[in-house]
């Protein structure tokens, strides 16, 4: 009798201490599962990434200098921040999901040829086929050195043709920037003006440029200048209707410092106009120091 109690007793300990355990395993690996599922489904979105560089005069270094850091160099850190983030993406995917993109555009392209020949360099299509640990680190390497050959190609030229921006948003973002099953992401770098000798359109108080001199003509340089704006529809025309697969990231904003209110009158501007074509996703942003940037680079990025 006493074997038989000693026996229930043994295997009830056994039972408790079996559930015991099997709750703490529940514990310890359920946060575990649920912190690798979202990794892997926030690292498995194709990413599209394109940049659309302005090489007017306003990397001039000559006409628009800055002590602090020059404007072209700038342009080159944020690609830097940009295509460093790409490559975290990249190497957070598991090999059998990669699908993803990066490339660098102009409007018009340069005349030079050797600039052609290093933006071609810098059109990567990273996939299961084609994946090494190489390949990554060439295409890091690539887009720390290439931008500024870029830049100082375009410098050196001072043959600045200007940057037809509403054009190619007109004419080739959605092939060019667009496609199917892809997080879609366009960085702009721009002073925030828009200008184009073969592309001035006016309607009504809407156009296809804007500049110092435009702003100060429409009057909206005095506090006045949002209710001006607004009631009289002062703004960009917009060049497409739906760009709700592209996510914008707008940098280098440099507004002219004679009018207090500029930096507002153009962020308005674009945003407008990202909000008339329908972008799913933007941000505007001044010309910063790119230490001050980098962060909030990726995060645009890598955080959605």
């Amino acid at each position: 009798m006493k074997k038989s109690i000693n026996k229930i007793l043994l295997g009830l300990v056994l039972i408790v201490f079996t559930s015991c355990v099997n709750d703490t395993e529940k514990k310890v690996s359920k946060p575990k599962i649920m912190s690798k599922q979202a990794s892997l489904s926030a690292s498995n979105k194709n990413l599209n990434i394109s940049f659309l560089l302005d090489l007017s005069d306003r990397i001039d270094p000559i006409k628009y200098p800055n002590e602090s850091m020059e404007y072209y160099l700038r342009d080159v850190a944020y690609i830097k921040s940009v295509s460093d983030a790409f490559d975290t993406h990249l190497r957070r995917k598991k090999i059998r999901g990669m699908n993803d993109k990066i490339q660098l555009y102009f409007d018009p392209e340069p005349r030079n040829q050797n600039i052609n020949t290093i933006s071609k360099g810098l059109k990567y299509n990273i996939n299961r086929s084609n994946v090494t640990l190489e390949l990554l680190d060439k295409l890091k390497e690539s887009y720390a050195l290439k931008p500024k050959e870029i830049y100082d190609l375009a410098i050196i030229d001072n043959n600045y043709v200007g940057s037809d921006t509403w054009r190619f948003f007109k004419t080739k973002v959605n092939d060019y920037c667009v496609e199917e099953n892809y997080r879609n992401i366009l960085v702009v770098l721009t002073d925030g003006y828009i200008y184009h000798e073969n592309t001035k359109i006016k309607e009504g108080n809407l156009t296809t440029y804007l500049t110092p001199k435009v702003i100060r003509g429409f009057k909206l340089n005095n506090k006045d200048w949002k209710n001006k704006l607004v009631e009289e529809q002062f703004g960009f025309i917009p060049a497409t209707d739906d760009l709700s697969n592209l996510e914008i990231l707008v940098l280098g904003l440099n507004p002219d410092n004679k009018n207090p209110y500029e930096q507002e009158v153009i962020v308005k501007y674009w945003k407008d106009w990202f909000e008339a074509m329908k972008v799913k996703r933007y941000d505007v942003k001044t010309a910063e120091l790119p230490s001050n940037m980098d962060k909030i680079i990726k995060d645009f990025i890598l955080n959605n």
